[in-house]
């Protein structure tokens, strides 16, 4: 059976249109509704009551749109809420950082695994809980970047200043010898050439974004919730900003984007 509802994907701005992008490139068929708390952007510097409120608000959003599951493309709100809007919610909902998690676990060599986000998503220990649950011995080297989202949204990233500032975010992984990275933001996958290079090719980097997409091919497929229909559409809701969230958007996305509408914030 072919089941034509859309999948919700929630952010606190536009960094989740990089899981739209990796849901797209898997799932061409597939309906999609994007909801973008502009208004309220940036999570990683909000309280976690705070997120897990704005959370739920994107959850009843989904609901009213006949969503079929959800995915919450934030770092900080699946660090701050996914927990309690799973064990709550009538519909199937994913995060990006159990996803992450396992594919870092996977690709260590060492066991030696970096994991860069928000001060917020950092100061959760969430990715270090996923990937120790996952394998005890692994080491996590957890460094906050806030910067590096700003960053990625003005586009700059071949600047001198980018350079320097990851060399200084990255610069205490580097001498700890990691083997894998995880992008635990999901800003950082346009940041990818940048960060690798300053790396080494020695080191592996986890696109949070592409992991999850992966996942929720596994989960729409295992509870026959896949689409058939001849072509998937899009829309994409932000509580501010239109016409930035349309400018910068192109970028995270490849291409222009439709249908844009701005909703108010509860």
């Amino acid at each position: 059976m072919s089941d034509e509802r859309p999948i919700g994907v929630f952010d606190s701005g536009l960094g989740g249109l990089t899981v739209v992008r990796a849901i797209r490139e898997r799932l061409p068929r597939e309906r999609l509704v994007y909801y973008g708390d502009t208004a309220r952007f940036p999570y990683g510097s909000k309280s976690q009551e705070s997120v897990a409120k704005f959370s739920w608000e994107a959850v009843r959003f989904f609901q009213s749109h006949n969503a079929k599951c959800i995915v919450i493309a934030c770092n900080t709100a699946s660090a701050f809420a996914l927990p309690e809007i799973q064990g709550k919610c009538d519909m199937p909902v994913i995060g990006v950082i159990e996803p992450g998690a396992r594919a870092a676990v996977k690709l260590t060599a060492r066991g030696k695994i970096g994991v860069i986000g928000t001060t917020a998503t950092i100061n959760s220990d969430a990715y270090t809980h996923a990937i120790r649950r996952l394998k005890p011995s692994a080491v996590v080297y957890a460094q906050p970047c806030p910067l590096l989202a700003p960053l990625a949204e003005e586009g700059w990233v071949h600047k001198p200043a980018t350079q320097l500032v990851i060399e200084e975010y990255l610069s205490p992984l580097r001498t700890a010898r990691i083997d894998t990275l995880v992008l635990g933001c999901t800003h950082y996958p346009l940041l990818a050439g940048p960060i690798q290079a300053f790396m080494g090719d020695d080191v592996r980097l986890v696109d949070s974004a592409s992991t999850c997409a992966a996942e929720l091919v596994e989960l729409l497929d295992a509870r026959t919730l896949l689409s058939d229909a001849a072509g998937g559409d899009e829309l994409f809701f932000v509580t501010d900003m239109a016409a930035r969230f349309s400018e910068v958007g192109t970028r995270f996305m490849g291409r222009s984007l439709q249908a844009i509408k701005v909703v108010g914030a509860e």
